[in-house]
């Protein structure tokens, strides 16, 4: 790549930066014993930025040599917005960030990339009353270059890989549903020797089938790592991405520095530096290096994500959090990974601390609105005096954030990550974001059937 060239696109008026990205995927889709799709893709191109007036005004690019001509679009389309908007200041960066993925998914076949994920799918489509087994493996990797009219030039090279299954166990019109993830970073060493996993999944999904509908309620629940995980990403996360709070007058007050959101023992952060989750990354897409961030510490809010045009609005630093798709979309604020950080609980003592309640497993999606959540689970079990009683299905929790997060009343010792990313913001879905969390236990939480 002529990074010399970009370089000479840019021009010393305002502020000004190029992102070119050279871009291959993967992407394999089973269904039980045959392959539905294989496709390989490849694409380059690159987005120039500039802030001249009240925004910016950007302009994507396919070939280097209109890198000139984007940047001067940029600059007309900034000129034309009345104000005078800034960026927060960071550290002018050199850098050049190379992967070295302990198995390196580039250098696997295709043959063998499909032959594995058929095996997992063939075995769990085996299990009895296994209706559907859907699996995909996904690939995604990228080379990109920023670099901005201040000095900063960063080279960087993004990899994530994984396998993710959907299965349907089917009885007399009644169906049950699970999902089950591999991966989610830079190595292919994650997705051999899952027969264990692949088999207890689909057992589960059957045992579904059998388990009693839950009985609609107030609960104490405690989730795992998967619903805890996509709980305080949808729930939590999205509102401490600061575009989305300056767009909101209400949102600002509530999300008010220093606020207490919940008990002491709760500690909320995002950490693109962690290794090996799908929302790992070392610079973001402004070429600022991403920062581990307490959104919440000790029950207290202290601290949200940001781009340098967020921080600057509201006078905070700079996280490292401006990311985009690839090269045909503007970065914005985005979530890195995201967990409720460990605590001094085992799960077995909130088992035996819980009277009655709900053991809930594996997120099955769901939607915000505000401060409101609804999530769906995968399924369950009755707690009774301590104990672990019969399975359960169907459930879903609803309920207001901020009533949520002080009623966490136990955090466990064991903290988990999710091993499948995603999430979707203004028309970019972006799979390299992360989330997870211990065991917790919240307590009356509603819960009902779907």
């Amino acid at each position: 790549m002529d990074i010399n060239s970009l370089q000479k696109a840019l021009t010393n008026e305002g502020y000004q930066d190029i992102r070119y990205e050279t871009l291959a995927t993967t992407s394999i889709k089973v269904k039980n014993d045959e392959v539905k799709e294989v496709s390989v893709t490849n694409k380059k191109g690159g987005h120039a930025r500039a802030l001249l007036g009240g925004a910016f005004g950007s302009f994507s690019f396919n070939k280097l040599e209109d890198a000139k001509q984007a940047v001067e679009e940029s600059i007309a389309f900034s000129n034309q917005i009345p104000g005078n908007k800034e960026l927060a200041k960071v550290p002018v960066t050199v850098d050049k960030v190379i992967l070295t993925p302990i198995v390196d998914p580039r250098k696997i076949s295709i043959d063998e990339k499909k032959d594995l994920l058929l095996h997992y799918c063939m075995l769990a489509a085996e299990v009895k009353e296994i209706a559907v087994v859907e699996g995909e493996y996904y690939e995604q990797y990228s080379q990109k270059v920023f670099i901005n009219n201040e000095g900063t030039r960063v080279e960087q090279e993004q990899l994530i890989c994984g396998f993710a299954f959907s299965m349907t166990s089917k009885r007399d019109g009644l169906t049950q549903q699970t999902r089950l993830a591999f991966g989610g970073n830079d190595s292919f060493e994650d997705m051999y020797n899952k027969d264990k996993e692949v088999l207890e999944k689909a057992e589960q999904t059957v045992a579904l089938l059998s388990a009693t509908p839950i009985k609609g309620g107030k609960y104490d629940v405690i989730l795992d790592h998967e619903v805890g995980g996509l709980f305080i990403h949808e729930a939590f996360g999205h509102l401490s991405e600061a575009d989305n709070l300056l767009r909101s007058d209400a949102l600002k007050e509530t999300m008010e520095l220093g606020r207490v959101f919940a008990s002491p023992i709760l500690n909320v952060i995002d950490d693109p530096g962690m290794e090996g989750y799908p929302g790992s990354y070392i610079y973001d897409d402004e070429g600022v290096r991403g920062k581990k961030t307490y959104l919440i510490k000790e029950g207290l809010l202290t601290g949200r994500l940001h781009s340098r045009e967020t921080a600057s609005h509201v006078g905070e630093e700079p996280t490292g959090h401006s990311r985009a798709k690839n090269y045909e979309f503007s970065p914005i604020v985005r979530m890195g990974n995201i967990y409720i950080d460990k605590g001094p609980n085992s799960l077995e003592e909130m088992i035996k601390a819980t009277e009655r309640g709900l053991y809930l497993f594996g997120s099955a999606g769901g939607q915000t609105s505000g401060e409101m959540f609804t999530f769906a689970v995968q399924g369950g079990y009755i707690i009774e005096k301590g104990e672990i009683k019969g399975m359960v299905r169907d459930l879903v929790l609803t309920g207001n954030l901020f009533t949520t997060l002080k009623n966490i009343d136990m955090i466990g010792d064991d903290l988990n990550m999710r091993k499948r990313g995603g999430c979707g913001k203004n028309g970019q879905i972006l799979i390299g974001s992360g989330n997870g969390s211990p065991f917790i236990r919240i307590k009356s939480m509603a819960v009902g059937g779907k």
